[in-house]
């Protein structure tokens, strides 16, 4: 029920409210016309009382007056006028009271009825005995009927006088009524004016109120406010879905604009990264360019030493010199462009082996494989996995060569255990050295972070760590350095973070970072 009143459209409300208006206009109207029936039946109820009166008046004259013609000259017309009116005047006092009551007005009626009876019955034996020339009969019989003629005169008189005292009271009653009927009327019609205003206003209220509201609304949002709010209206009519189709499309504008300022925001980051790439790019490949010279001079040092060695026969020279010419023109060449995983593998390995001839073999580490994925397929940024073994090295088992062992691990994860779910090579490096803190982790990881400039460009390349490691600079340096250039490559390599995860079980329990490479 609360429903179908809650969901009245404004055409039903209009309806309903002409419809009561106007019910309410005729039950004035039948009000009236009803007590002006009354009255108008209590005013023709003395009307034809008083005429009663007047054509019993007359009757009885004209029955008077045609038996006293016939009497006089034994007429046939006169005759039959006689009978005529003594019918009219039986017919007027049928109509009156024949029974005993305690009403002088009806007991008046029937002194009347019978008073009249009597008459006509004298008049008739008068006549009857004029017709038989009893003379001395028909004139007594008249002196009876003229007497009682007088006695009926005198209640006709005396009942007309007492019919118009009543009907003047009636009359007066009447007046009253009317006063009271016209007041009556005033008050009901008033009545119905102020309520069919009142609805109205009420019905005006409801349908321009929330109008109003809604073009304040339009207007706020027409001058850029979109935070503006519209409330519900609830009465489920015309106007409630107008509010409730503004009102989605002010959350598809604020939608609309959210995203767009996320595009715009999001396009801004892309074009600050692009030139921090470009101006840092001009940089390095002037760096570049400026280092190639003196890379160029080792190369060739390196190689003539390594050919010397081979005339001397000293083969591990021979060798140590090769990696070691390897190592750096891997990282001349590769320096800020892309590299297969098996090509950061052989770097990996080139490491150890000169860190193991500089360290007498102590340096222990063990590789483990996937064979199922082909490492020459995997492209990741250059100088990626190199700056993580050493940091293994120089800050997991630099002070126990002897009981230290690194791992690396090369294996194809994905479901929980991938960062987006996707298929991706996930590549740990491992050590059971020195171990961190939950403090020590997020510092490190902090301290990457911010590593990047900008657009999240690393300060340092590879260079400088690959001159670090060799070189011997110091474990915060080299940690944070190795740490910040890796993650921020990595993020700006595959366009997004969280490719490089650091943990430990603590101080004395090793450390675990794990790069993932997602397949391109």
């Amino acid at each position: 029920m609360r429903k179908g009143r809650e969901n009245r459209s404004i055409q039903s409300r209009l309806i309903m409210i002409m419809a009561g208006m106007m019910l309410l206009v005729l039950a004035v109207n039948l009000y009236v016309f009803r007590q002006t029936r009354t009255m108008v039946q209590t005013i023709d109820s003395v009307f034809v009382s008083n005429s009663t009166i007047v054509k019993l008046s007359d009757t009885l004259d004209k029955v008077g007056s045609s038996m006293y013609d016939y009497l006089s000259t034994r007429g046939s017309s006169s005759l039959e006028d006689f009978y005529r009116y003594e019918e009219d005047l039986r017919e007027i006092t049928t109509s009156f009271n024949d029974q005993n009551t305690s009403s002088p007005m009806l007991m008046l009626e029937k002194n009347i009825r019978e008073m009249s009876e009597a008459y006509l019955e004298a008049a008739e034996k008068a006549i009857q005995a004029k017709r038989g020339r009893n003379v001395e009969e028909y004139r007594r019989k008249y002196a009876d009927s003229k007497r009682l003629n007088g006695y009926i005169d005198d209640a006709v008189y005396a009942l007309n006088s007492r019919r118009f005292a009543q009907n003047s009271r009636n009359y007066q009653m009447l007046q009253n009524t009317m006063g009271v009927l016209e007041a009556s009327s005033m008050v009901m019609i008033l009545t119905a004016f102020v309520m069919a205003m009142f609805l109205a206003v009420m019905l005006i209220r409801a349908i321009f109120g929330p109008l109003k509201e809604l073009a304040g609304a339009a207007d706020r949002v027409a001058a850029g406010d979109f935070d503006v709010d519209v409330r519900e209206t609830g009465s489920g009519d015309e106007i409630a879905v107008v509010t409730h189709a503004f009102r989605k499309m002010l959350f598809s504008i604020r939608e609309y604009i959210e995203r767009q300022r996320a595009s715009m925001e999001k396009e801004s980051r892309m074009k600050e990264n692009a030139l921090a790439m470009q101006a840092h790019l001009k940089e390095a490949q002037l760096n570049f360019l400026q280092a190639q010279i003196n890379p160029h001079f080792l190369f060739n040092s390196l190689n003539a030493g390594s050919q010397l060695a081979a005339l001397e026969g000293a083969d591990r020279t021979q060798d140590y010199l090769g990696r070691m010419a390897d190592f750096f023109r891997y990282d001349v060449q590769k320096t800020g462009g892309s590299a297969s995983l098996e090509e950061e593998l052989e770097l990996v390995d080139n490491y150890i082996y000169i860190l193991n001839v500089r360290f007498s073999g102590d340096i222990h580490f063990d590789k483990i494989l996937d064979q199922d994925i082909r490492l020459s397929d995997i492209t990741m940024p250059s100088m990626t996995l190199q700056p993580i073994v050493e940091n293994a090295v120089q800050h997991g088992i630099h002070d126990d060569h002897e009981h230290g062992r690194i791992w690396l691990y090369v294996e194809m994860v994905d479901g929980e255990d991938a960062p987006d779910g996707q298929p991706t090579v996930m590549v740990t490096v491992s050590d059971n050295g020195a171990g961190m803190t939950a403090d020590q982790i997020m510092c490190l990881m902090e301290s990457g972070r911010g590593k990047t400039d900008g657009g999240g460009v690393p300060e340092t390349d590879g260079d400088e760590m690959a001159s670090g490691s060799l070189a011997g600079t110091g474990k915060e340096e080299t940690a944070g350095v190795a740490m910040g250039n890796v993650m921020a490559r990595l993020t700006l390599y595959y366009g997004r973070e969280g490719l490089l995860r650091v943990s430990s079980d603590g101080p004395g329990l090793g450390t675990q970072v794990t790069v993932f490479l997602p397949l391109r």
